[in-house]
């Protein structure tokens, strides 16, 4: 592993379910084969109905997440109302694209829930959208997290059976990787609320 994207490791992990949807990462940020810290977030709150998840470089997670911070409270007070999660995802892919020539070293998942029907997508480094899967996966140990996910996911999934499909998705597939794991963390967005669980995987 010797990519950018991989310098300071890290997964993440969002799935659907019927009216709701689910957000996973782990815990771990570190340099290479370094541990520097074991409690490093990764999954961010945009609004009561959207999450953004964020692996790649450290430096770079930290200015996307600051910058798609600052379009969408620009959009909240010149619009007087909030983003619709589909408007974010164009967002995120449009604000890829702008830096094609000196792109952000991130792998984005955005999730929301738009009239109560689940919106997910992921992108590569120039911003091209991937939207129409039931599950998205970034990081270092995504290859893995995917074949999980493939064997556990099934669709129309209730909240409680989507948080343990992903928890059991993300355990898994950080076992596998060497730069992935730490614990990990759950995300259930539904109409209502919220909800966050903490995960323990290997401590290695």
């Amino acid at each position: 592993m010797s990519g950018i994207f991989e310098y300071n490791g890290g997964s993440i992990v969002g799935m659907k379910g019927k009216n709701c949807i689910a957000m996973a990462c782990d815990r771990r940020f570190g340099q290479q084969m370094s541990t520097i810290t074991t409690n490093y977030q990764k999954v961010f709150k945009i609004q009561d109905n959207i999450l953004l998840a964020l692996s790649g470089l450290n430096t770079d997670i930290h200015t996307f997440y600051a910058l798609m911070e600052k379009e969408i409270n620009l959009y909240n007070l010149k619009e007087n109302r909030k983003m619709k999660p589909t408007t974010f995802a164009n967002l995120v892919a449009s604000a890829l694209y702008e830096r094609r020539f000196g792109p952000f070293f991130v792998t984005p998942i955005v999730a929301g829930l738009e009239n109560g029907k689940p919106i997910l997508a992921t992108y590569d480094s120039i911003g091209c959208k991937s939207d129409l899967d039931d599950f998205q996966v970034g990081g270092t140990g995504g290859n893995y997290i995917y074949g999980a996910c493939e064997a556990f996911f099934k669709p129309d999934m209730n909240p409680e059976e989507l948080e343990e499909v992903i928890g059991q998705s993300l355990v898994s597939g950080c076992d596998r990787d060497a730069l992935s794991g730490w614990g990990g963390v759950v995300y259930v967005l539904t109409e209502q609320k919220l909800t966050v669980k903490i995960l323990k995987t290997k401590q290695t």
